[in-house]
Order: structure tokens, then C-alpha cells, then sequence
């Protein structure tokens, strides 16, 4: 039978308004999608890989759609605010919903930081913006005078978020047309104008760092430039039909993001100029130079589209700085909801908006602006962390496709017996090649998280006690976690977080990948075996349903 797709947007109670259709919820994935990373991934990965950085791209494209897809299908079937905190909850139970939930919220609020900091640097390089404001300090942090206009950013995305969801779809599909347009033409110009094709030989050839290089490309920007493509899923309890729209949504925007990324790396190596890789990659262009496709298009001559470039080192960070306060909001909102965090979080405003999530979201993204580690480092961590948050949904898709089989899946992923667990392993690849220090350091930060929930709940004596259930469904996270840190310990990848690096590089090429793999696939199949019961599941369904409204006036019945 058909489903009706018919959807009340009034907004009473704790139910959030469904305003946002198939074109906002593209845009708010690819406006994620498309921020400073465009700006800088080509040259970091260039710096880590040479030429073969467009097989970096390649692989991170890969194995990010295999995860894009498991992702499409969750958020298509259980369409309901931060997803990516429920989908886990339901497949084990609370514990491990309120781990994945976490590690989510932690790569999402360091987002719009990050991304503003980005924006900051660029402007930085301008000569009077330089002179006039003195935004950032020899070491690259933030001046006083740079947080003060850092904050106005992020009042800025606040309040747009407080205003409503329509109001954040809207303003960031107009900005989208921008971001597209602008990386487009700058391909267009540098591919016509300036190409060079010797360079994908030159500076000690194709692949001149191996294929080490082409795996250490990927956590220090390849991969942070193409994640986001979840953040639809986010807004799943506030999309108009989330059947339909969500998987779409998030298969959209991969394939334009992945296009246009790979485009753009070819275009950066081919313009530049050969005599800079004479001595090889490790300065493809001027050291210090913070914009490179900018000077790439001075040293072909085409200056005006320099003033382009810069006016976008601008508006794309900050857009998707803005979707991230939103989507940010809508994780902690969850939890909140939940239980999981304190109640406030959970309330939405008299409009439809869990405007205290929105309001943490500032004050946390508030603190990020101190003066923390590089862009880089910072790059790196959240990278891990999205990588941490992407493993669950693989595992939670097979453990619900076991115990709620008659659940209604407007999108099913083709050879999921052997997609899942390549998109687990392709996450747990991801962390390794990020580097012993950056893992420890998100397992420290996971630590906090639950710490935190532990108090939450000691205050919160009207929860129900954890069950058996939830202990059967956490206890393979942390042998997960403890493992992939001592194998991180043993491998052979700088994160570049600490002077020396944590690694003893005793674990030889290729047979630590072969670890990574063999280690994932064990976790793999003995995760799914402590998947909670269907009876469990059903309830957990039911209850964020009615908490969450997930169908709000939808009558939905089996297709």
C-alpha cells in the first residue's frame, strides 16, 4: 500500500516543525560537505601524497558512499532528530546509543569552530583587514580581536538557528549556490588557463611517498573535506517526507561533493608550477601561504578570480559553520530527550527549535575559539571522531535489519551482508591512519562523555535502571576502543598531534592494514550477536516516536 506522506508542520510540545524538504535537506548535507575543506584538502593532500592524492580522494570516496548509503538507509527508515544518536540506541540499547551520540556531538561541536577559525585566517590574509583588525597571532590563534569577531559569527549563527529550522534551510540553500558555483569555476579556470599534466610525475613521481603518503592524506583533510553527508539525517525529525527525501538527500549530495572534490585536486596539482616541485611536495606552493587556489589563480593570471576566492574562504566555512550549530543542536537535543543528557536539552521553544541545545552549542563552540592547536591537529581530531561516530551505524543497520525486519525501509541498501562490514572496517581504517595520539585523545574525550552521563543519571532517579539488555549491548565498545588504540600504538601513523608521535612503527606496511581489517571483522560479527531484542527494540522505536514526534500526523503503513 501506498504511504502517506502528509504532515502536520504545527509545532506543540515537545514536536519539532517538519519544514524542510528534498532541496533544503541536499543543501544542509552538501553545504556540510563543502566548507574549508575545498579550500585546503587539494593542498594537504597533495603535501601528504603528491600526485597519487587523487587516489587519496578516490578511497576516501569510497569507502565514505558505502557509509553514505548505510546512512541513507537508517535515516530513510527511522527518520528522527540526531539520528546518528538513535540508531545505535536502538540496535543496543542505551548505553551504546548514548556512546555513539556522543561521539557525534563531539565532532559536530567542534564544526562551526573550526570553520569560522578558517574563515578568520583567510580574511587574516587580506592587507587592511591585517593591518585594521589583527585577527590572528604569529602562532595562528585567534588575537582578542579575533574571538571578539569570531563570536559575532557565532551570535550570528545562533540566532538564525533560534529563528527556526526553515530559517537555517533557507539561508543555507542560498549560500549553496555559491559554494557550488565558485569551486566549479575555479576547476573550469585553472584547467583551461594554467594545466600542466608533467606534474603527476614530477618531484619523485606519481606516488613519491607511497602508499603510505596516499593513506596519511586521508585524516589530515582529504576525509574531513568529505564527511557532513549525515547531517540531513540530523534534521530527520523536521524534514517534510523523510521516507523518501532523507535517503536521497544524503545520495545527492555525496555524489556532487565527491565530483567536485576529486575535480579540484586534479586541477590544484596540474596548475601548479612545475619549478616548485623540483625539490618535491612538502611546499607545493609558497610555505605559509594560507589559500592556495587563490595564488594559483594570481600566477596564472587571472587575478579576479583571486577576490572570488577570498570572498569564498569566507561565506563556505561560515555556512557550514552555521549548519553545524544546528545539526549540533539537534544530536544534544536527542539525548536530552532521552535522558541521556540534562533535560533542558530536550526542550523545544514555543517555534519548534531545542533552543537550549542551540544555546550549548554557542557556549561550547564559545570555548573552542582559546587558543587549541592548529587548524591541522584540530582537522585531524574531528576527522577521528566522525569516523568513531560513522562505525556504528554499519553494525546498527545489520541489528536491525535482524530484530525489526518488518520495519518499513523506503531505501535498502544493495549487499548489506558485504556492505556493512566494509563500511565498519572502512571507519576503523580511518582512525588507525589518524594516528595513536589523535585516538587517545577521543577515547579521552568518549571518557568524559560518559562520566557526564554517569552524573546525569545519579540526579536523575525517575530513569529506568539500566538493563541487561543495555550491559550485553556496550560490552564489545570498549574492547573495540582498547584495541584500536593499541594497534594504533603499534602502527606506523604519525597523527603530527605530539612532537615525536606516540607510534613505535612496529607493525610492517601492509600487515598493520591486514591487523586494522582481521581486528574489525571480529568486533564486527560479535557486536551484532549482543543486539538487543526485537521486544526492546519495538519499545525504543515507540518511545522516541512519541517523544521525538517522528511521524506527527502521518498515517504510515507497510509498503
Amino acid at each position: 500500500m501506498a504511504v502517506s506522506t502528509q504532515v502536520t508542520t504545527t509545532a506543540t510540545g515537545n514536536t519539532l516543525r517538519r519544514s524542510v524538504g528534498l532541496f533544503g535537506l541536499t543543501m544542509i548535507s552538501l553545504g556540510s560537505i563543502i566548507g574549508s575543506g575545498w579550500l585546503l584538502g587539494a593542498y594537504k593532500g597533495a603535501t601528504h601524497a603528491g600526485p597519487a592524492s587523487v587516489l587519496s580522494w578516490l578511497l576516501a570516496a569510497a569507502m565514505l558512499v558505502v557509509l553514505a548509503l548505510i546512512h541513507a538507509e537508517l535515516g530513510a527508515a527511522y527518520p528522527i532528530a540526531g539520528g546518528t544518536a538513535r540508531f545505535p540506541a536502538f540496535a543496543f540499547g542505551t548505553l551504546t546509543g548514548f556512546i555513539a551520540g556522543w561521539t557525534g556531538w563531539l565532532q559536530a561541536v567542534g564544526l562551526a569552530p573550526i570553520e569560522v577559525e578558517a574563515s578568520l585566517t583567510y580574511l587574516n590574509n587580506i592587507g587592511w583587514i591585517s593591518r585594521n583588525l589583527h585577527l590572528l597571532n604569529p602562532d595562528s590563534t585567534l588575537t582578542s580581536s579575533g574571538i571578539g569577531w569570531a563570536s559575532v559569527l557565532m551570535v550570528i549563527f545562533t540566532v538564525i538557528n533560534a529563528v527556526g529550522v526553515k530559517a537555517l534551510s533557507d539561508s543555507n540553500s542560498i549560500t549553496m549556490i555559491w559554494k557550488v558555483a565558485v569551486p566549479v569555476l575555479t576547476v573550469v579556470i585553472l584547467l583551461s588557463v594554467s594545466f600542466h599534466p608533467g606534474n603527476f610525475t614530477a618531484g619523485g613521481g606519481f606516488a613519491p611517498y607511497g602508499a603510505h603518503g596516499v593513506f596519511a592524506a586521508l585524516p589530515a583533510g582529504v576525509v574531513f573535506a568529505l564527511q557532513g553527508f549525515e547531517q540531513c539525517i540530523q534534521l530527520g525529525g523536521e524534514a517534510r517526507n523523510p521516507q523518501k527525501d532523507i535517503s536521497r538527500a544524503v545520495v545527492i549530495s555525496m555524489l556532487i561533493g565527491v565530483v567536485i572534490y576529486i575535480a579540484l585536486e586534479m586541477a590544484f596539482v596540474g596548475s601548479l608550477d612545475p619549478s616548485n616541485l623540483v625539490h618535491g611536495w612538502a611546499t607545493p606552493i609558497e610555505k605559509g601561504a594560507f589559500g592556495p587556489y587563490a595564488t594559483l589563480a594570481i600566477a596564472a593570471g587571472a587575478g579576479w578570480l583571486s577576490y572570488i576566492l577570498y570572498a569564498d574562504a569566507f561565506i563556505s566555512p561560515t555556512g557550514t559553520g552555521l549548519v553545524y550549530v544546528g545539526t549540533t543542536a539537534r544530536l544534544s537535543y536527542a539525548m536530552g530527550q532521552a535522558g541521556e543528557l540534562p533535560g533542558f536539552l530536550g526542550k523545544v521553544s514555543k517555534r519548534g527549535i531545542p533552543l537550549g541545545s542551540v544555546i550549548a552549542a554557542f557556549v561550547v563552540g564559545e570555548v573552542m575559539f582559546l587558543p587549541f592547536p592548529s587548524w591541522q591537529v584540530l582537522v585531524t581530531l574531528v576527522t577521528s571522531a566522525t569516523a568513531f561516530m560513522y562505525a556504528f551505524a554499519p553494525l546498527a543497520l545489520t541489528a536491525l535489519r535482524r530484530n525489526d525486519p518488518h520495519r518499513h525501509r523506503p531505501y535498502r541498501l544493495p549487499a548489506a551482508r558485504v556492505l556493512a562490514p566494509v563500511g565498519f572496517v572502512s571507519a576503523n581504517l580511518i582512525v588507525y591512519w589518524g594516528g595513536f595520539d589523535t585516538t587517545w585523545r577521543v577515547i579521552l574525550g568518549l571518557a568524559f562523555g560518559v562520566a557526564l552521563f554517569a552524573v546525569n543519571r545519579a540526579f536523575n532517579k525517575d530513569r529506568d535502571p539500566i538493563s541487561k539488555a543495555d550491559w550485553r549491548g556496550v560490552r564489545w565498545v570498549p574492547v573495540w576502543l582498547l584495541g584500536l588504540l593499541v594497534i594504533g600504538w603499534l602502527g606506523r601513523y604519525d597523527s603530527g598531534a605530539s612532537a615525536h608521535g606516540g607510534e613505535l612503527n612496529l607493525l610492517p606496511e601492509w600487515w598493520d592494514l591486514l591487523v586494522v581489517i582481521v581486528f574489525s571483522l571480529v568486533i564486527y560479527f560479535w557486536a551484532v550477536r549482543q543486539a538487543a531484542p526485537s521486544e526492546q527494540i519495538a519499545e525504543f522505536v515507540a518511545d522516541d516516536e512519541a517523544k521525538l514526534a517522528v511521524f506527527p500526523g502521518e498515517e504510515l503503513q507497510d509498503a
